[in-house]
């Protein structure tokens, strides 16, 4: 706890990954929403939309995190430099 209190340790690294799942669970569920869309009738237009969103979606969210967490990778390597 005094690491998280004093910033001897980054929480925002775990925080991102978790945030990372919970919106890959939110873009899995409104492509289906988005496939069952009309009343639980699938057209071949929705699921295709859908199935754009689900990989479309995962792909662009995980760019997006793994960025963040270059972020935060380089400032640890820079602090280990700095250490030495």
């Amino acid at each position: 706890m005094r690491d998280i209190f004093f910033f001897d340790s980054m929480l925002t690294p775990k925080i991102i990954t978790f945030v990372y799942w919970l919106l890959l669970l939110f873009i899995v569920a409104s492509g289906i929403g988005l496939m069952l869309g009309n009343y639980g009738r699938v057209t071949l237009e929705n699921f295709f939309m859908g199935v754009g969103i689900i990989i479309g979606g995962a792909i662009g969210m995980r760019i997006l995190c793994e960025l963040l967490i270059v972020l935060f990778k380089i400032h640890e390597n820079i602090k280990k430099l700095t250490e030495k």
